[in-house]
């Protein structure tokens, strides 16, 4: 197995970015990654997205560190809106469904275990 490295990931350009798959509302985020999966199911890289409202839709589970931004997550079944800024990290467990509020473009390193 090979090591991934990202190097500089405040400023790496990002390969794909596309307007997210389930928004709420104008305007529409665009979210751009660059990333790399592996055959055992995880998959890591870099992420952006610009203001706006939208569901998160990924029931992998997800450990991700903000370089930069300001939004909010609030989990579906009426869990606590999270407040998160650059220098925060989350761990969101498998079938964590709920809504991002991005204020402030948001870019962020992850981790999905599938």
């Amino acid at each position: 197995m090979s090591i991934t490295q990202f190097k500089n990931t405040a400023t790496l350009p990002l390969d794909e970015s596309s307007p997210v798959a389930v928004p709420l509302g104008t305007p529409v985020a665009v979210a751009s990654t660059t990333s790399v999966e592996r055959d055992d199911g995880v998959e890591t890289g870099v992420w952006a997205c610009t203001p706006g409202r939208w569901r998160r839709q990924i029931t992998a589970q997800e450990f991700c560190h903000f370089i930069a931004g300001r939004c909010t997550f609030t989990p579906d079944g009426g869990g606590e809106t999270l407040h998160i800024q650059g220098g925060d990290a989350l761990m969101l467990p498998a079938n964590t469904l709920g809504v991002w509020d991005i204020q402030e473009t948001v870019r962020k390193t992850y981790v999905l275990i599938f």
